[in-house]
């Protein structure tokens, strides 16, 4: 059977064309920024400094919110009117001004009457502004206003002075105003007045490919309506409409490119069939140094399912740190090898590809079979022999990192790949392993230690089956947790040296690597002062990722083997890292590691016998960090964890573009937009079912827009 190296998987996505430029082939995209009337060459400069170099980037350019104008009153109704800080328009005469440089800021105040009260206006570091003012002059001044004292003021006004002849000057009407992602050289104000003469013409800049049907159905506007809404709403209520219908939008037209590739898969993709027969299962099972629990059971017997069939198996296997993953993963590497093919194991970094190493060897102690470790550390002898035992299939499983893909590694019959640590690899990637290379598809299954919130899995993980691993095996201990402040590191520090001399063992995480001028704390600079401080006499090692293989080997196994009793570490041991002995952990400057971050950390301990405890000591300043440390000190629910991850840090952050291989939303929120989301997902599902290629005269548009915007990330560009 003929087959093709691994190399040939490019897991770096091709980038795919942004959601605001060249959606469905919009002729907004072909009129350029500098034609429009009033960009001269330094607003165009500042325009393209935004990404805005079209038409159909400003009526994408969506407000980050909205501020409340209120209609010109007089000064005594809008005071009444004011309840938090509008922008203001009143009227009447300047009764005083005045300069005041204390404080080493030129400020200039100004108090207005109309003969009903006064409002006090101020400039700061605006000179000029008090040239320009003259007790008696009529003017109109419009700005945010805000409370001092129980006075009204309004700061940085704009100032029109009026003509007193003039009785009938217009009054500004009450609005909501759109306030939107700018620079210091491009005002709002520019950047309304260049939008508001192309909503007129949305209708014809804008490509509008959800049919009239479809959006009927669901109530939603035109997308020339929706943009009027969104840039120029009449109330709250319109831009919530509008909203609605542009992140529909981005969801429907992701999860149409996912149903678009399962479907792809399934019908073009023919894998090898796997018998995992009554024998082979138990086989399998009595190699396992332990007897599955019951969600084990349920995801080994989904796998044997998947695998016997010659639809490639493509199935998402999450669990929280310590559920037994691995064990499962093993199960499906055995089916395999035991039904005369190949498997592998592909891991984000070294340490946990030697971990899963350390794990086989525990499971197939006596095996007659031989499996390999192949990263980019393996010494060059040894990477050719391996390389030729994938060859010829005398090495019938080998676990790798990303250097596996990198070799020109040569399978003679391989049938599973396990992708560990799932958030490292998404759709995109996923699609390119499938599509190119083998002779064969290979069954994939990826694990994730990160439980992944339902929306998230949705919206990023839509193309796989799912398998959920909620249980930990029995004698996982819980952790004890606790959240401190650095006031309390020697209290921490004594209290963990006095179990260290009742022979536990601690890790020890740090932010850096090396001392910088951040002030965090550094692997070497953490090894010395414990070592002179609360440690001292004890055996302290240190790990991290600048350090070479060999080095690193070396210090987990002195750790491991309980000749060093602290391990001052880096992130490097955050998966990947299973030393029962290790029942302390400290992690300092805590408030700089995300969420689920610390709670991988924290998974490193609690894994033997010995009651175990995590200490976060935080200096959390921000809201975010306060509510991280707030979170990972009430819980150890890795799903709980995962849902409050997302509502701190968003679905952009967690999983935006460089993650996912897909471009990132502009107005969805997957935190905010779950029930969307659902909805999106059912409409897709059901037109793919109805037409699997989008192939009928009135989906060209649809099927358009979905080239246009996944096509290239998810090998969709060869629909019809």
């Amino acid at each position: 059977m003929e087959s093709k190296a691994l190399s040939d998987h490019p897991f770096n996505p091709i980038p795919a064309p942004s959601f605001a430029n060249d959606l469905s082939g919009d002729p907004g995209a072909r009129i350029g920024v500098g034609t429009l009337e009033g960009v001269d060459r330094r607003i165009l400069a500042a325009l393209n400094r935004l990404s805005l170099q079209n038409a159909s980037d400003l009526l994408w350019h969506i407000p980050a919110r909205y501020e409340q104008v209120l209609s010109e009153q007089s000064i005594t109704e809008t005071d009444a009117a004011v309840t938090g800080s509008e922008i203001i328009t009143v009227r009447g005469e300047i009764a005083a001004v005045r300069t005041n440089r204390s404080g080493g800021k030129g400020r200039t105040e100004a108090t207005l009457t109309d003969g009903t009260t006064t409002v006090r206006l101020i400039w700061f570091n605006a000179p000029w502004m008090a040239r320009k003012l003259h007790p008696g002059e009529l003017g109109v001044a419009h700005g945010k206003c805000s409370r001092y004292k129980g006075y009204l003021q309004i700061t940085n006004a704009q100032w029109t002075p009026l003509d007193p002849t003039d009785e009938n000057a217009p009054r500004r009407e009450g609005r909501l105003r759109a306030i939107y992602p700018t620079t210091e050289d491009l005002s709002q104000d520019r950047i309304e007045r260049l939008i508001a003469p192309l909503l007129l013409q949305s209708s014809a800049l804008l490509v509008d490919w959800l049919p009239e049907w479809e959006r009927t159905r669901q109530g939603l506007p035109t997308l020339a309506e929706a943009m009027r809404m969104i840039h120029a709403p009449t109330s709250r209520e319109e831009t919530l409409h509008g909203r609605r219908r542009l992140a529909y939008d981005e969801l429907y037209l992701l999860q149409l490119a996912i149903a678009l590739r399962r479907a792809q898969v399934r019908v073009e993709g023919s894998a090898v069939r796997i018998d995992v027969t009554p024998a082979i299962h138990a086989a399998i099972l009595k190699r396992l140094p332990f007897s599955l629990t019951e969600d084990q059971q349920q995801a080994t017997s989904e796998i044997a399912r998947d695998l016997n069939s010659t639809i490639p198996m493509n199935r998402l296997l999450q669990g929280d740190v310590g559920s037994g993953k691995t064990a499962v993963a093993v199960y499906a590497l055995l089916a395999a090898v035991a039904s005369g093919h190949q498997g592998a194991i592909i891991a984000p970094t070294e340490i946990l590809a030697e971990q899963h190493t350390q794990s086989l060897k525990a499971m197939l102690v006596g095996a007659p079979m031989e499996f390999a470790l192949l990263t980019g550390s393996t010494p060059t002898g040894e990477r050719a022999r391996i390389l030729a035992g994938l060859a010829d299939g005398s090495i019938p499983l080998v676990v790798g990192t990303h250097a596996l893909l990198g070799e020109a590694a040569v399978f003679k019959k391989l049938a599973v790949v396990i992708i560990d640590e799932q958030h490292r690899f998404g759709v995109a990637q996923r699609a390119a392993l499938r599509s190119k290379g083998l002779a064969r598809a290979v069954h994939v299954l990826v694990m994730t230690a990160t439980p992944i919130p339902r929306t998230l899995a949705m919206a990023f993980f839509g193309d796989l089956d799912v398998s959920t691993i909620r249980h930990s095996p029995p004698g996982r201990q819980p952790v004890l947790t606790r959240v401190v402040g650095f006031d309390k590191s020697d209290d921490v520090y004594r209290y963990v040296r006095t179990r260290i001399d009742m022979k536990e063992q601690c890790f020890v995480v740090v932010p850096a690597v090396e001392e910088s001028d951040m002030g965090l704390a550094d692997v070497a600079g953490t090894v010395e002062r414990l070592a002179r401080t609360h440690f001292s006499g004890i055996a302290i090692g240190s790990v991290h990722g600048q350090m070479s293989a060999v080095d690193r080997d070396r210090a987990m196994e002195q750790f491991r083997s309980g000749s060093t009793r602290v391990l001052v570490a880096t992130v490097v041991i955050e998966v990947g890292v299973d030393i029962p002995a290790a029942s302390l952990m400290v992690v300092e400057h805590a408030e700089r590691f995300g969420l689920a971050q610390l709670h991988q950390l924290r998974g490193r301990v609690g894994r033997g016998e010995i009651k175990s405890l995590c200490v976060f000591i935080a200096d959390a300043t921000t809201d975010d960090s306060i509510r991280r440390m707030e979170v990972i000190g009430q819980t150890s629910d890795g799903f709980r964890i995962a849902e409050a991850d997302l509502s701190i840090r968003g679905s952009g952050e967690l999983f935006g573009e460089r993650q996912s291989g897909l471009p990132p939303f502009r107005v969805a929120d997957l935190f905010e937009d779950g029930p969307l989301l659902e909805l999106a997902r059912h409409d897709a599902t059901a037109r793919v079912e109805r037409s699997p290629q989008l192939s009928s005269a009135d989906e060209r548009l649809v099927r358009t827009a979905v080239q246009r915007q996944y096509g290239a990330t998810l090998g969709l560009s060869d629909m019809g």
